[in-house]
């Protein structure tokens, strides 16, 4: 058992760092503020392999593994989580291509992908059916060569910004065996977005109703077979619940250090924050749950990369304990900063507004228990 990383993640961890560091900490705020989808910024990303994490080297991808991916995000998140989160999802809709996908489609879809030439988006959640995404209702009919899609999806990360989006339908009958998985292209007719949400955090990606009108899809984009839709999406799922897991990881990292920062300069009754043992055991704390999230992380990473059978279950503890984690570090964080925690010209409010999500999507945090629950049941 090896805690450490090798020196091939030590490299691509200091590569993410500097990456955050200079190309996105310096701008995090005003893409907050101005609601900026960074384009750019995300195409250089995409230049030092980051657009595809663990999607395969032939259609250029980078071949790594899901602990590789998860301490990438949690030093690209250190400096602007909302941003290190398009990144996930954009990753998780690619790796769907690439492990579901045929030849044809993956040598289509993913090489402008790889790039960032193109973006990505995950199509689950729709009005009526969030946490009970086996119930869904946007369907596709078969017509021919073609399907033609009718419902809605919610809450899509970059929706009306993304050219590819990987969405989850019903083919069948309803539950789960009747869900498939089409990848459909902004350009397709009958393929329109609802309005730009305006939204508590994660202000740096659009969020947007996706909504099909008698859009026609060709039979040729469907992943795997009909019926196999539920399977590819909860299995992408594994995977985003680790990214956004390292996410919180890394937004709760850059408080804390923020947090340590304050406390030694900061002085009141003629002491430094430091000095009072209340706030040493409040650090303390806060230090001792960001590790022990890390460590549940990066052990759920290893097993999913083993394809052991307890991988979902351990996923799902591990999203709940970071992503839970993650939040009260950077609440307590913002606590020790007083008032100046609270005002925009301090980041840790930014920080708080975008990792509070991060309990809710990918599956809530509820819905984690449910898993977990259910798996230590089943025996």
């Amino acid at each position: 058992m090896d805690f450490s990383l090798s020196e091939e993640q030590q490299a691509f961890q200091a590569a993410a760092q500097s990456f955050a560091r200079e190309e996105m900490l310096p701008f995090a705020a005003e893409w907050d503020s101005g609601c900026v989808f960074p384009v750019e910024t995300l195409r250089k990303a995409a230049s030092l392999g980051f657009a595809g994490i663990y999607v395969a080297d032939d259609v250029g991808g980078s071949g790594l593994g899901r602990l590789d991916a998860a301490v990438i995000f949690e030093e690209l998140a250190a400096a602007c989580p909302s941003t290190a989160a398009y990144i996930s999802i954009h990753n998780m809709a690619a790796w769907m291509i690439d492990r579901f996908g045929n030849e044809a489609q993956r040598q289509a879809f993913l090489p402008p992908l790889m790039t960032m030439e193109h973006f990505a988006s995950y199509c689950l959640t729709e009005p009526g059916h969030g946490s009970d995404a086996a119930n869904l209702a946007t369907r596709a009919e078969r017509d021919g060569d073609h399907y033609v899609l009718n419902g809605s999806k919610a809450f899509i990360s970059g929706g009306g910004e993304s050219d590819i989006y990987v969405v989850m339908c019903r083919t069948g009958d309803s539950g789960p065996k009747g869900i498939s998985t089409l990848v459909v292209p902004k350009d397709t007719e009958g393929l329109s977005f609802g309005k730009k949400e305006v939204k508590l955090g994660w202000n740096s990606q659009p969020t947007a109703a996706v909504i099909f009108e008698n859009a026609r899809v060709p039979v040729a984009n469907r992943l795997g077979e009909e019926g196999d839709g539920f399977k590819i999406a909860m299995m992408g799922l594994d995977g985003g619940r680790l990214n956004i897991g390292a996410c919180s990881i890394g937004g709760a990292r850059a408080c804390l250090e923020l947090a340590l920062d304050h406390v030694k300069a900061r002085k009141q009754f003629g002491r430094v924050l430091a000095e009072f043992q209340a706030l040493q055991f409040k650090l303390a704390d806060m230090a001792t749950d960001l590790e022990a999230s890390r460590l549940m992380i990066h052990k759920a990473a290893s097993l999913l990369d083993a394809r052991d059978p307890a991988a979902t279950q351990h996923c799902a503890m591990a999203k709940r304990l970071a992503t839970d984690a993650g939040f009260a570090i950077v609440n307590e964080a913002l606590q020790l900063h007083g008032g100046y925690g609270y005002i925009r010209e301090y980041p840790i409010e930014r920080y708080l507004r975008d990792l509070r999500v991060h309990q809710i999507l990918e599956g809530t945090n509820e819905i984690m228990r449910v898993i977990i629950a259910r798996r230590l049941l089943a025996d």
